[in-house]
């Protein structure tokens, strides 16, 4: 039979709901692909009205993973806006707790989300422990938790699970599946280590909470700098982060490296994770300062995966459309003039195959009109991919020498030519080479702050918000998963308009009115499936973007109602 149209629904190990639908020939190679969410996010309409002091408290709630990102850009939008300059000492605070974020998102996504995508865990039940733990030696000189008396407990603690007819957190997996690579040692070795982050996330999300209070939703950060006056007063504060970012650091060099030397060098030769880069125009920005005139990361584009040429980013020419998104307003809108107005139009039915092999009818998009609540961002009519890959393949190309030497060095140990890492591969690579960098460069922002502590210990800049005045601002850097921006105005000294164009949006945007992909859709095109009841190979590669469609949705009522109304004492909080 030819022309299925395959139906995966929802994409787990993800934050938010996504679905993604694709139309396969008589060979299993796909030819059309279609991804939505089926959520509404509403923050923006929440914060119209409103204190623009209130809005990183309010906008960091847009995720529950990377919080202190949209807090963050809440902050410094209006910052911007009411053209507020933090000084140095707030700046490299934020630095320190944006890398907490990065390092805790990254390693979370690669080894809870994404690792099981390369990781056969009932093969690692069929491995040597002391064969594995010499395997381990070949990719790192002191290898982490990989004595074979530990592999061996880890092995067993698998075993235990399966016989009693439960794989816990490993249930409902492809395991067998035909494009899985890893030995059953390379397995267990991984195995290991994913036990082993379920441990280490705890400790960097309390170094997060050190100057932020908790993690998530940290509390510390204010319009003009940070609160946190006490804990950057205290050494043992610095010292409490110091020693958490340290053992993270360990984590990623002697684990989440040499993990992905090892998958570098196995995939090397599969085809379903390699050639598919997706939209290969990619955009990152300036972010990650780590001294009074240094970043880590430097700003820019490239079009067609053309590394020779970088251009400079010019914030005027960022739009969103909603032309395949259950909105109004098709025509593409800069975000200082977006809008958020729901226009539902539901889904169709159809046949489509099922997981056992057998075609029913079913709901499915309306692929030639809406079927998305996520809207398509573009950069000069143009899509683009965002995230570690984007950042990290731009910072190689600008000759960015801390980036240059990480990734001509991971080359270099995999076999791997640098095309390959526009791929799947080779964006899962990036993610692991981009947390490398910052647990590598932390402590560069760590010690120009108590540098600069020792000569002045302002920690907030005075500003005044004028009520007659109207005022217009944005963010722009990078989230874990990419290019992140947030756009206010305000009038009569409250929220007039708010818009968040997030990374998952640009990546996971629908068809626009020139029926251009975004990079979800553009890296499955051409992607053959070995087991129809068993697209593993699709849920790989929409892995390899760490998607959060809860940033990238727009919580509403269909039919236009009123879900609930709050009224909140500020005397009593």
């Amino acid at each position: 039979m030819s022309n299925q149209r395959i139906i995966v629904d929802p994409i787990t190990r993800i934050e938010g709901h996504l679905r993604v639908e694709v139309v396969v020939d008589e060979k299993n190679i796909v030819k059309e692909a279609y991804t939505g969410s089926t959520l509404w996010r509403g923050i923006e309409t929440i914060v119209k009205g409103r204190d623009p002091r209130d809005a990183g408290f309010l906008t960091q709630r847009i995720c529950g993973v990377c919080t202190f990102s949209h807090y963050r850009a809440g902050v410094e939008a209006v910052e911007n806006a009411l053209g507020i300059t933090p000084p140095l000492n707030a700046v490299l605070t934020r630095t320190l707790m944006n890398a907490t974020l990065f390092l805790h998102d990254h390693i979370v996504h690669f080894y809870q989300l994404h690792a099981l995508d390369f990781v056969d865990i009932m093969s690692a039940l069929k491995a040597d422990p002391k064969k594995a733990s010499d395997e381990a030696f070949k990719w790192c000189d002191y290898p982490y938790a990989c004595g074979s008396d530990q592999l061996k407990l880890v092995q067993a603690k698998i075993a235990n699970f399966a016989k009693k007819g439960s794989l816990g957190p490993f249930a409902n997996a492809y395991w067998g599946h035909s494009t899985y690579r890893f030995t059953p040692e390379q397995n267990l070795i991984a195995l290991s280590h994913y036990l082993e982050c379920l441990r280490l996330q705890r400790v960097i999300a309390q170094a997060m909470a050190v100057f932020g209070a908790k993690q998530p939703h940290p509390q510390s950060l204010t319009v003009g700098g940070v609160t946190c006056i006490m804990d950057l007063q205290d050494p043992a504060r610095f010292g409490e982060y110091m020693v958490k970012l340290e053992e993270t650091a360990d984590f990623v060099n002697r684990a989440y490296y040499p993990d992905l030397l090892m998958a570098g060098t196995a995939y090397s030769k599969e085809a379903s994770v390699l050639n598919d880069v997706g939209v290969a125009n990619l955009i990152t920005y300036k972010d990650f300062q780590i001294g009074a005139n240094e970043f880590l990361f430097d700003g820019g584009y490239i079009l067609n995966g053309d590394i020779s040429k970088v251009y400079e980013v010019d914030e005027a020419l960022i739009t969103e459309e909603a032309t395949s998104s259950w909105y109004k307003d098709n025509g593409p809108l800069h975000p200082y003039d977006g809008k958020t107005e729901p226009n539902y139009t539901g889904l169709r039915e159809m046949q489509t195959l099922n997981a056992q092999g057998k075609m029913e009818s079913s709901k499915a998009f309306d692929t030639a009109g809406k079927y998305s609540w996520i809207k398509s961002p573009r950069y000069n009519s143009t899509p683009m991919q965002v995230g570690p890959l984007a950042n990290v393949v731009v910072n190689y190309a600008k000759g960015n020498p801390t980036v240059v030497h990480v990734v001509d060095t991971f080359l270099k140990r995999t076999g791997l030519p640098l095309t390959a890492v526009f791929s799947t591969l080779g964006r899962t690579a990036a993610r692991m080479i981009e947390a490398k960098i910052i647990s590598d460069n932390t402590m560069k922002a760590f010690n120009a702050l108590i540098e600069n502590l020792k000569i002045e210990d302002t920690t907030c800049s005075r500003y005044v918000i004028d009520s007659k005045k109207s005022y217009k601002g944005r963010f722009i850097g990078n989230a874990p998963r990419g290019l992140l921006s947030h756009w206010c105005r305000i009038e009569n000294g409250v929220i007039a308009n708010w818009q968040a164009v997030v990374p998952s949006t640009w990546n996971a945007s629908p068809k626009d009115s020139k029926r251009q992909m975004g990079s979800y859709e553009a890296c499955l095109i051409g992607l053959k499936i070995a087991d129809l009841k068993q697209p593993l190979e699709i849920i790989r590669k929409i892995h390899s973007y760490d998607p959060c469609i809860a940033c990238a949705v727009h919580v509403m009522d269909t039919r236009g109602n009123e879900l609930s109304s709050y009224k909140i004492n500020p005397s009593l909080i």
